[in-house]
């Protein structure tokens, strides 16, 4: 394939599904329902023909109609597989040495993150909980998969921490990671569909406040330690994704300790070629009755 191909998720009068090839998007014929039914119905060898054969018409979407690339697909997520995350998680937790031994683990550490009507897309608020007091993004690749655990691409995602929580006992690891508005996804898939290593691609974090930069680091796919297809391998290991999932796949940067997100500020993600994942941040506070 001489242009890399891109799945974009739209709203329309309902939720439609259009494709990428250099600077022109096409809607998709309505036969191509959504994500969940291109994942479960269409052979991973097949994949980019069929798409290419559903084109319609050019469209130039609007971005405030664009929305995260999944559809109802489980999230999950994949934690200290770069070495900087594994040395960060050691300072902060009370519980010296458990993360060096999961980055050394044969067992990787993977946790559910969210399910797919739950995930922000980019323009929207992410959320920082009202009770941390020590919040920051986390920039990943995002592996998407179909039901059979084959790659199907992927995207940019933001996996939203409190690392107090977490810090506090590596058990509270659920309430730091699965809250309102704590997970995003690009609404752009890089097609890839068969894949079985890590692309070399850089990913990229700003963050910004009252618009100037306050933060802003680089990581490689290269300083993974784990192969790509033994976090997919753990994943499906004694579970059924009968729509498929999305992977988030560890971040390698890390704020410093001295840093927290704040409301209002803007977080901007970028892994080339598949584009920017940017959210401003909101503070979650929901009061039960």
């Amino acid at each position: 394939m001489a242009e890399d191909l891109f799945l974009i998720h739209f709203r329309g009068d309902t939720p439609r599904l259009g494709l990428q090839i250099g600077t022109t998007t096409y809607a998709l014929d309505s036969a191509l329902p959504s994500l969940d039914w291109l994942l479960r119905n269409v052979p991973i060898g097949e994949m980019q023909q069929h798409l290419l054969d559903a084109r319609r018409h050019a469209i130039t979407p609007d971005p405030e109609t664009l929305l995260p690339v999944v559809g109802n697909q489980e999230v999950w997520a994949a934690g200290v597989t770069y070495k900087r995350s594994e040395e960060a998680r050691e300072r902060e937790s009370s519980n010296s040495n458990i993360y060096s031994r999961v980055y050394r683990a044969q067992r990787p550490e993977l946790f559910f993150k969210a399910l797919g009507s739950e995930v922000i897309g980019s323009g929207h608020h992410v959320g920082i909980r009202y009770d941390a007091t020590w919040s920051v993004p986390e920039p990943e690749l995002v592996v998407v998969l179909n039901p059979r655990m084959e790659v199907v691409g992927f995207t940019i995602g933001n996996d939203m921490s409190s690392r107090d929580i977490e810090g506090e006992n590596p058990l509270y690891l659920p309430q730091a990671k699965v809250y309102n508005r704590a997970c995003a996804v690009a609404s752009r898939l890089w097609l890839q569909p068969g894949c079985t290593t890590w692309p070399d691609v850089t990913i990229h974090l700003t963050i910004s406040r009252g618009g100037q930069t306050v933060f802003q680091d680089e990581t490689s796919t290269k300083n993974i330690q784990r192969p790509m297809m033994e976090l997919i391998d753990y994943l499906g290991r004694c579970k059924r994704f009968a729509n498929g999932a999305l992977l988030f796949t560890g971040t390698g940067i890390v704020p410093p300790d001295s840093f927290t997100l704040l409301a209002d500020d803007e977080i901007r993600i970028r892994i080339d070629p598949i584009g920017e994942l940017v959210n401003e941040v909101k503070v979650v506070q929901i009061q039960q009755r």
